[in-house]
């Protein structure tokens, strides 16, 4: 029986539901009516119609690194099984990394065309993502002034965001000791912030781990390195450094979506976790129709990304700025093709694979340290207690009143002394093991 103090609660949760299912029906006839809209604006604009995934198409389930995502075709709509969804071609297409070294591609007719979207197009035989490079002061060739090697950090941004999320709070905050021993490496990730953005990309985890290779790992012959991510570059930074396990330091994850569910299922939890369809938080809200409905998603896109040099106009003329916050940027510099694919094939993708990734770092005893706040609504904070259990010793720190965003910003210099500290005690624990193995 409910209490009386219960019955406000219930009936705001009901309301919800069915407002819910409301607006979801509307948007399922919505997408529909898109995916008609976009295959013959996109045959007259383009000579071609462009692939979508309105079918559920032969899936073989492997889920691999370099495999799509089964979310991409079982994404659910009422009218999915009335055969509403016309003919969607889903015939495999090449990976990002043998397209880019045979030729240029081309920018769809709906993404944005000035300088800084379409500069990755410039650059000469095979793509490079962008990198913001720090190097140690006073440093020597790979020594610092004490004539110690210099150690290396690499920073995996998450989804939406871009190299600045930590340029903007870890650079300026490091200590003097921080400054002079450490080359850190702040990263683009594949099809946002600077970094190319391909439009014949599946941006499969398989993709981003190579451009990372290619552009950071590989191009500065690291033999050591810490990484630090946050959110979706979690699943990025375990990826890494399953497979570079004798090179990794240290692993900081911030806000990790680890979600524990059986390999078949762990996609679709992950989709109906970080994307519910549901109205409330608004968050939650434009997680999901940006993550269920291909075409309204690529039409916000198209209104938002396309045209954000109008919209940073308008933000600056109301709020009298002459700069916008970097996060305002950073949010409207990827296509929809780059963020769609991303959200499905590593956020849904990766999660079949988290468990392996896991397993592997856990047996190589890295260090492993994991943060995230109380309120986040992005990530439950199960997935810490959830990796915890997986990694017994890893050290989770739980910081109260943050979410996302605010475990990082707003605490920069606690959160970068934090970083240093476990750099430092890292470092001499990998010292102690090889003096044992000496």
């Amino acid at each position: 029986m409910l209490t009386p103090g219960k019955w406000p609660e219930k009936t705001v949760e009901k309301l919800i539901t069915a407002s819910s299912l409301v607006v979801f029906t509307f948007l399922d006839i919505l997408d529909i009516f898109l995916c008609f809209f976009y295959r013959k604006i996109d045959a007259f604009l383009e000579g071609n119609t462009t692939p979508c995934y309105c079918n559920r198409r032969g899936q073989n389930g492997k889920g691999g690194e370099e495999q799509p995502s089964e979310t991409l075709y079982e994404r659910k709509n009422i009218f999915r099984e009335l055969g509403f969804f016309g003919n969607g071609n889903t015939t495999k297409r090449e990976t990002c990394i043998e397209k880019c070294s045979l030729k240029k591609v081309k920018r769809r007719w709906s993404d944005c065309s000035c300088e800084s979207c379409v500069s990755w197009q410039q650059q000469t035989g095979e793509y490079k993502l962008h990198v913001v490079v720090k190097e140690p002061s006073k440093a020597v060739a790979n020594q610092d002034a004490k004539g110690k090697e210099v150690e290396n950090v690499i920073f995996l941004h998450g989804f939406g965001a871009s190299s600045s999320f930590w340029v903007e709070s870890v650079f300026p905050n490091l200590s003097e000791s921080g400054n002079q021993n450490y080359r850190i490496f702040a990263v683009d990730l594949l099809g946002f912030g600077k970094s190319p953005k391909p439009w014949d990309c599946l941006y499969t985890l398989k993709d981003h781990m190579e451009m990372v290779e290619q552009s950071v790992i590989d191009k500065y012959s690291l033999n050591s390195f810490h990484l630090v991510a946050h959110s979706m570059g979690c699943i990025i930074a375990s990826a890494l450094a399953s497979k570079y396990l004798k090179a990794v330091t240290s692993i900081t994850l911030v806000s990790p979506p680890y979600f524990r569910s059986p390999k078949v299922e762990a996609s679709l939890t992950a989709l109906n976790t970080v994307a519910d369809r549901r109205l409330w938080p608004p968050l939650l809200f434009g997680s999901s129709v940006m993550s269920w409905y291909e075409h309204v998603g690529r039409s916000i896109c198209f209104i938002v990304c396309r045209n954000h040099q109008r919209w940073e106009w308008i933000l600056k003329l109301f709020s009298r700025r002459r700069d916008l916050h970097f996060m305002i940027v950073d949010f409207t510099r990827h296509t929809h093709h780059s963020a769609w694919h991303t959200m499905h094939n590593v956020i849904c993708g990766g999660a079949k694979l988290m468990d392996e990734y896991l397993e592997a770092i856990k047996r190589s005893r890295v260090v492993v340290k994991v943060i995230q706040g109380d309120k986040d609504q992005v990530t439950p904070l199960e997935c810490s207690r959830n990796l915890k259990l997986k990694i017994p010793l890893a050290e989770v720190q739980i910081i109260s009143n943050a979410d996302h965003s605010s475990v990082i910003f707003g605490r920069e210099q606690h959160f970068t002394r934090d970083l240093e500290h476990l750099w430092l005690s890292a470092s001499k624990e990998e010292s102690l093991q090889e003096v044992v193995l000496l």
